[in-house]
């Protein structure tokens, strides 16, 4: 892949603290694109910026709140310019618990961050993509909103609407240099692991035919193709790495 083309590109990444997003977000900067990070840990974000370097920027997000979003989008516009490149890495795992025994404010809360965020961050993004006339986006779903899995009702479907809402996207922008596309990942051990009980752990493991979790790198190499020029035809798509859990 030729990473020259990431040179004086503009790249928001949604989560870019820490985890997948933080991986992407390195890479990103490291091929020449100027990076703004989108996360809730205002802190963590700033120390995660200053680390890129290249001009990176951290920008306080609260994805839940349209609000937030647009005053992200604006801080974001005015300090780097419109975004080339999104990453929508950002979410959080919840808590596992059977359906029937699950708090409905967790729910609404996991749907709000994971899936109406992202639709949030697409819609404040692709105006200044369909300006410029470019613009490659990748949604980080997940390997349970193909499969689902047991006790994780909320984050199984977020993650599913995800998909959906990538595959729309992608359609209707397939007319455009805007590639759409989402990547639907096993689990990778970072701080999202805090949220989830060591038997929901050992059951995704025990799903995954590789026998061991994703390293951020593998996704981090996945994901930065698709956000390259290079990626000119596929969009609308899941991209799988799930280790072989998903062959579809």
């Amino acid at each position: 892949m030729d990473t020259s083309d990431f040179r004086n590109r503009i790249a928001v990444v949604t989560g870019g603290a820490q985890g997948i997003g933080g991986a992407v977000a390195t890479e990103l900067a490291h091929h020449g694109a100027r990076v703004a990070i989108w996360d809730m840990d205002k802190e963590l974000a700033s120390k995660a910026a200053a680390t890129l370097g290249n001009g990176a920027i951290a920008v306080p997000c609260d994805l839940g709140d349209w609000a937030s979003v647009q005053a992200a989008h604006k801080q974001t516009v005015d300090a780097l310019g419109e975004a080339d490149i999104l990453v929508n890495s950002a979410g959080i795992a919840g808590s596992n618990a059977p359906l029937a025994d699950y708090p409905v404010e967790e729910f609404q809360q996991i749907v709000a961050i994971n899936l109406t965020g992202t639709f949030l961050v697409n819609k404040a993004v692709v105006p200044g993509m369909r300006a410029k006339g470019y613009g490659r986006i990748v949604n980080i779903a997940s390997v349970a909103g193909k499969e689902g899995n047991p006790n994780a009702s909320a984050y199984s479907a977020s993650k599913a609407g995800v998909i959906g809402l990538t595959k729309s996207l992608g359609k209707e922008l397939a007319d455009m240099d805007i590639a759409v596309n989402c990547v639907t990942p096993a689990a990778a051990r970072t701080r999202i692991f805090d949220q989830m009980k060591q038997e929901h752990i050992d059951y995704m493991l025990s799903k995954i035919p590789r026998g061991r979790f994703l390293e951020l790198g593998e996704a981090a190499a996945m994901i930065l193709w698709l956000c390259s020029k290079e990626n000119s035809f596929t969009t609308g798509a899941a991209f799988d790495l799930s280790g072989g859990r998903a062959t579809y």
